[in-house]
């Protein structure tokens, strides 16, 4: 039933030769990332001169596990890791949008890319950065709290 479109999915992500010649066809990639967390400061809108201005924030994403050797899953410690993400927006409409709505603590969907990149510091130290490149998508999860006698 899936043959036929996962095949023809397949076929644009795979690197493959023609067999008449010996040319290779470019193989298509995909660089995605989905976040949902809570930013951890204002966001920053920085102009360098010459370049588009872009908006910076900082985003934590949590996980949790539990841990222990009991045979019951819900025995245990219960163990969790934050993970801050630098977050760049440089689309003009999204730019702006984040600037002004996106404040500390809020909670926030987003879909963008991964991008490495290097850097000198102050002591002219070559450093590297990761920073997630927010795409068309960043939307801010409004958190209602209910309570069963407000009906």
């Amino acid at each position: 039933m899936f043959r036929r479109p996962v095949l023809q999915v397949l076929r644009q992500f795979v690197r493959h030769e023609s067999e008449t010649t010996t040319s290779l066809v470019l193989e298509r990639s995909l660089n995605r990332v989905h976040l949902l967390g809570r930013v951890g400061q204002d966001p920053v809108l920085r102009q360098v001169e010459g370049k588009n201005p872009v908006t910076i924030f900082s985003l934590a994403t949590n996980e949790m596990w539990r841990s222990g050797d009991s045979e019951v899953y819900q025995l245990g410690d219960v163990s969790q890791k934050t993970t801050w993400h630098r977050i760049s927006v440089f689309r003009p409409g999204l730019r702006d949008v984040a600037y002004q709505y996106v404040k500390k603590g809020s909670r926030i969907y987003l879909e963008g890319k991964i991008d490495y990149g290097e850097y000198m510091d102050k002591n002219n130290v070559r450093r590297q950065a990761t920073t997630i490149i927010a795409g068309k998508k960043l939307v801010k999860i409004a958190v209602f709290s209910f309570s069963p006698f407000l009906f």
